[in-house]
């Protein structure tokens, strides 16, 4: 006699943004080309991994009193504070005053999945998630499936092809009072230290819960503090907030899903307060985070010259990135492009937006075999010698046939 299914009524999730790389890898054309992959990318076309990272994995490896037991649920307390440290400066007054903290938490996610457990138990007021960054983040899911209610804003401004800060505060000035918002990597907006004044007395007079991401501190100019200083403001001010810190892209360690949620309170019983809240949280979610990471990070942190090495490599890929932007910008200017294009240099990072139009990413896929998304937003690290003229190519004939000027076409270029 069969039996009945208990899956039977589950249906088919919605596609995943992951499914823009499953049609690329299903097109067989040679000259297909993928500009949106997460990772770091070489010139060979190979995620980066930073040198000083591949010589401290060798050494780990040989080292035979390393003891592999399980971790304690809060982590490895050497790669919190190293992580800490990185985050605030090794002198912060946050970190002297024993009111900083974290727990080492699982994935890229891990840190938003911790956090937005303890603010649906401890601040059941907070109903509400406002999201606002420079790109699309795949936290508001997180926080959906926590209950929130979550709204998606974004600094970048299609018309003006650029981050816009006004977006930020006509958000903040518009958010309902005690919600939580969400601030992502939005360095770029460039606020002065009056605007971030300005920010953080909205945020306060309505009591406004922060919850930071720092995705890939160092890969935004090679400044590590320059990443950080919003954060540093707020410590400084006297604001109670999360952030969650992944240091997978900054070493080239993909893989490991290495994060920390951090914690700043008023003072240090309240710290241990949160602390013990979150690793009870934490034990449910994962019970013992991984080492392998953690210790290839901490290793390098807490190492002076290999820090220093560290912060080098850091800087040599920033400035390779720097040196393409410029070179496709150029590019664009003597195939004579319609349009403005200094918004590719006046942004910093690994990823940035072409500013098209959703018909010209559109022509770019099927006419060009170019993968991007539909925002426009690449990452400028999969640009290198072999593919450059073939992508700017690419782009110039979207631009030109989408403004009705097909019998203008530059002449094609393959790679």
């Amino acid at each position: 006699m069969p039996t009945l299914s208990v899956f039977m009524d589950v249906p088919l999730a919605h596609k995943l943004e992951g499914s823009l790389l499953k049609t690329y890898k299903q097109d067989d054309c040679p000259d297909k080309l993928f500009l949106a992959y997460r990772a770091c990318m070489t010139r060979e076309g190979c995620p980066w991994v930073s040198v000083v990272v591949r010589k401290t994995q060798l050494q780990i490896s040989q080292d035979p009193s390393l003891n592999y037991e399980y971790l304690p649920t809060m982590g490895m307390k050497s790669f919190i504070q190293a992580s800490l440290e990185l985050l605030f400066g090794k002198h912060s007054p946050a970190i002297m005053e024993n009111r900083a903290g974290g727990v080492h938490t699982v994935g890229d996610n891990g840190a938003f999945q911790l956090g937005a457990r303890f603010l649906r138990t401890w601040r059941r007021d907070a109903n509400v998630v406002y999201i606002i960054s420079s790109q699309p983040e795949p936290h508001g899911l997180v926080f959906q499936d926590m209950g929130f209610t979550v709204y998606e804003c974004s600094v970048w401004d299609p018309k003006k092809l650029c981050m816009d800060p006004n977006i930020l505060f006509s958000v903040v000035e518009q958010i309902p009072r005690g919600c939580v918002l969400v601030i992502g990597n939005i360095v770029d907006c460039k606020l002065t230290l009056s605007q971030w004044a300005k920010l953080m007395s909205a945020l306060k007079s309505k009591q406004i819960f922060p919850f930071f991401d720092i995705p890939c501190q160092g890969l935004h100019n090679g400044d590590l503090e320059e990443d950080t200083r919003i954060l540093r403001y707020f410590a400084s001010g006297g604001f109670e907030f999360f952030c969650s810190q992944s240091l997978s892209r900054s070493f080239g360690i993909y893989d490991e899903g290495v994060s920390i949620l951090v914690v700043v309170a008023l003072n240090n019983q309240h710290l241990l307060c949160v602390l013990s809240q979150l690793m009870s949280f934490a034990q449910a979610l994962w019970l013992n985070p991984p080492t392998r990471g953690a210790r290839i990070i901490t290793s390098i942190l807490c190492n002076c010259a290999l820090l220093e090495e560290w912060k080098q490599s850091l800087k040599e890929v920033v400035e390779n990135i720097m040196l393409t932007k410029e070179k496709v910008k150029e590019k664009l200017r003597l195939l004579g492009t319609p349009g403005s294009w200094d918004h590719i240099t006046e942004h910093n990072g690994t990823h940035g937006y072409l500013g098209l139009t959703s018909q010209q990413v559109e022509y770019m896929v099927k006419k060009k075999h170019i993968y991007l998304p539909k925002n426009g937003r690449i990452n400028f690290t999969c640009i290198n010698a072999s593919n450059i003229d073939y992508i700017t190519q690419g782009i110039s004939e979207a631009v030109f046939f989408t403004r009705g000027q097909e019998n203008s076409l530059p002449k094609e270029k393959k790679p």
